[in-house]
């Protein structure tokens, strides 16, 4: 445990795990509340105006994670860490940054309502049925999708140090195709009624422990590829 604190704090110790997603979501903030001020309002009954520009947060959490392991590998090794060790310690990175990244989440979004929409009904940092409950939804919710966004990225981190341009293309295409198949499946089996109902009768709390799960699986999957990854 103290071998995975140091490389997470390693890890931490870039600015730019916390600088950049902010950073785009800032600029991405600053265009949303532009476009919204200078657009009325239909009715008092609508309510807040969603823009789901949080999604740019979370993708340059992804893009920060595929760098992390990916890049800095080779010089863990040659510390003598193990790379099961280097890869927990990373993980742990993970979990740290969608912490704080949720906490913060959660304040801004209460700020956002006690704003009415921080003056233009904008819904910036809520997304109906996904971020959109109580402040523990939130935070929870947030914390549980950057966790599992960060692992994944990862992954994609530890496929391209192993196989290459080549073998990253193979890995988004097997992804693909698995897709593909599970949608197929679900097409003749005429369960798209009963898929779509499963989805829409979950709780946000529910959702939240189906993404929980797949971050697990993300993990053993990254921890199944490093074990032989190349540098």
């Amino acid at each position: 445990m103290n071998t995975w604190v140091k490389v997470a704090r390693y890890h931490l110790a870039r600015p730019s795990v916390f600088v950049m997603p902010w950073a785009n979501l800032a600029f991405a903030f600053v265009v949303c509340a532009i476009i919204f001020s200078q657009v009325p309002i239909a009715s008092a009954a609508t309510g807040s105006r969603w823009t789901a520009a949080l999604a740019s947060l979370l993708g340059t959490v992804f893009a920060v994670s595929v760098q992390t392991i990916g890049r800095s590998l080779p010089f863990g090794l040659t510390l003598g860490l193990s790379r099961r060790s280097y890869y927990a310690g990373t993980a742990l990175t993970g979990v740290v940054i969608a912490f704080v990244n949720a906490v913060a989440i959660t304040v801004l979004q209460a700020i956002e309502r006690a704003t009415n929409g921080w003056g233009v009904t904008m819904g910036f940092f809520r997304i109906p049925y996904i971020l959109n409950g109580p402040w523990y939804d939130t935070w929870l919710t947030a914390f549980v999708i950057g966790t599992m966004l960060f692992i994944y990225g990862m992954w994609y981190g530890i496929v391209y140090r192993r196989w290459g341009l080549y073998g990253t293309v193979a890995f988004v295409a097997a992804q693909v195709l698995v897709a593909l198949a599970g949608s197929l499946a679900v097409t003749w089996t005429h369960a798209w009624p009963s898929v779509g109902g499963f989805f829409t009768g979950l709780t946000a709390l529910g959702l939240t422990g189906v993404i929980a799960a797949l971050a697990v699986v993300l993990l053993a999957g990254g921890h199944a590829t490093v074990r032989r990854a190349t540098v």
